[in-house]
């Protein structure tokens, strides 16, 4: 009985760390956090466009798109996790800077520290995804990676003329998960 214990004590803890990286310093300055934001965005869009080099050519002729840092955390029957990011809009070049949290039900366990690019096919849709922000799906995926070693199951799908990438970066998960998730726009850095 301990062992389960100090096994959730740590699973609980390694947890609550991997939220912690994946946000932006409090103590930095807006310009700070901004360029946290757009540095994370420029390293996301490359390694798409490495992985995929047909996405690039998307983004450019599409409306506008957002690329978001996530962490997700699963215990056994819940899921939660947060993150931030921006929305381009290739149109106006006027960018949004959101948040977002998701929150979840379903079998798994386990970290994942992932990267998700939404690349919007019409105005009205970016429109009501920066002004009301709200997605629900679900999630079935395993991920076994630390930085280059491992091997990380995601991919590509396309809801309500929005085709979204996901990558992952590092992290250790077997989950089957029905979630919510809200992004908002980020009044500090807006």
């Amino acid at each position: 009985m301990q062992y389960k214990s100090v096994l959730f004590g740590l699973f609980a803890t390694l947890s609550l760390l991997s939220l912690g990286g994946c946000s932006t310093t409090t103590e930095a300055t807006v310009t700070q956090k901004r360029q946290a934001v757009q540095t994370m965005n420029d390293k996301v869009l490359t390694e798409l466009f490495t992985l995929k080099p047909s996405v690039r050519s998307q983004i450019n002729s599409a409306p506008g798109y957002a690329v978001f840092d996530n962490a997700n955390v699963n215990l056994i029957l819940a899921s939660f996790g947060g993150g931030y990011g921006v929305v381009t809009d290739n149109q106006t070049g006027q960018q949004t800077y959101m948040k977002m949290a998701e929150v979840g039900l379903g079998l798994g366990a386990g970290i994942k520290d992932f990267r998700v690019v939404f690349v919007f096919h019409n105005e009205a849709v970016m429109s009501r995804f920066v002004e009301k922000g709200w997605a629900f799906g679900a999630q079935a995926d395993a991920a076994a990676k630390a930085g280059d070693k491992g091997v990380a199951k995601g991919g590509e799908v396309t809801v309500d003329n929005i085709t979204i990438y996901q990558l992952t970066e590092s992290g250790l998960a077997l989950q089957a998960t029905v979630k919510g998730t809200k992004y908002w726009k980020d009044d500090e850095l807006n």
